[in-house]
């Protein structure tokens, strides 16, 4: 593809994580579904700011986290997304642009303040996160920057957004200048419990509007009610106009193209820390791979790369440049 000034631009919830470490007693205490994504109210945020310990503040939501982890591999990368004009809605703005991603989205003047997920991770590394939407609830059809959108090789979008209408509407809008454009769309999942909210309208998506699918083992099952992968697999292969890329875990991932499906292993890591972010930059290696014009396998093995450093740490940001990563990790 050729003609373009980015290689992805991302439109997500515009997001500031606050991680802390918990037991499964303290999920038991607050009823929280561990390894999930629950949307709550200010009330809610509040009561569990206040007792969780103590916590690591860093910017994040899905898309965010993707463009990068896109941009530290050396890629073009542009985001969508609504902060407040308040301190956390600074922090993301630097931070994202500090990334090396441009981010042009007008802040709100008033309204519900920036939204932040908190985050809580387990012993297992498993990551429970409870998030407050705030702004977020703000981005709408307005906030597509038509020329953004033009000017990508892939627009990127997170299943989040289906869940508040006015965000739903800009997700439709960018989906549409994108394919009048003759750019690609890109979707994540996000999360099982996203899908089961949304099953119908995202096997819609999937079906008709997107052109690359990004998902895990849970979400993928979920959205075609299987039991098991292979079954699930099946449904996808049975697509040959689309591109997916499903991640299993330790068990790798695996990219399914023209009804023909490469598995690619999982990287080694050393130790897993934390799990947050790591189907984010998964999709961030793996779209990288994709806009330079790497074949499948190698775009899942930067994706897998990519994975590996994220879990490696707190955070869903890398905090090594990844492309001196993967140009260390020859094959």
């Amino acid at each position: 593809m050729t003609g373009t000034d980015t290689d992805v631009v991302a439109i997500g919830n515009a997001i500031v994580d606050v991680l802390a470490k918990a037991d499964d007693a303290f999920l038991a205490r607050f009823g929280l579904a561990k390894g999930a994504m629950t949307l709550i109210d200010a009330q809610r945020a509040d009561a569990l700011y206040g007792a969780m310990g103590p916590g690591i503040e860093c910017s994040g939501g899905s898309a965010a986290n993707t463009v990068a982890g896109l941009a530290s591999l050396g890629g073009r990368a542009a985001y969508i997304g609504k902060v407040r004009r308040d301190q956390l809605g600074e922090v993301f703005r630097h931070d994202i642009r500090a990334a090396g991603v441009a981010f042009d989205t007008s802040p709100a003047e008033d309204g519900p303040p920036t939204a932040r997920c908190l985050i809580f991770v387990t012993p297992d590394a498993q990551r429970t996160m409870q998030t407050f939407l705030g702004a977020c609830v703000e981005l709408g059809p307005g906030d597509v920057a038509p020329h953004a959108v033009r000017a990508a090789q892939i627009t990127y979008l997170e299943g989040y957004l289906w869940d508040k209408p006015a965000a739903k509407a800009a997700f439709r809008t960018a989906v549409e200048i994108a394919h009048q454009a003759g750019r690609k769309v890109a979707l994540t999942l996000s999360d099982p419990f996203c899908v089961e909210r949304h099953r119908a309208e995202f096997r819609d998506l999937v079906e008709h509007h997107v052109d690359v699918l990004f998902a895990n083992e849970a979400e993928i099952t979920a959205l075609y009610e299987e039991k098991t992968f292979d079954a699930a697999l099946g449904h996808v292969r049975g697509r040959p106009d689309r591109l997916a890329a499903l991640t299993r875990s330790s068990k790798g991932s695996v990219v399914v193209a023209n009804g023909e499906a490469h598995e690619v292993a999982a990287e080694r890591v050393a130790r897993v820390v934390d799990t947050t972010g790591a189907g984010d930059l998964y999709a961030a290696g793996f779209l990288y791979g994709l806009t330079q014009g790497r074949d499948l396998p190698s775009c899942g093995r930067i994706g897998a790369i990519a994975a590996a450093e994220i879990i490696s740490h707190y955070g869903a940001r890398p905090e090594v440049s990844l492309a001196a990563l993967v140009k260390s990790k020859p094959g």
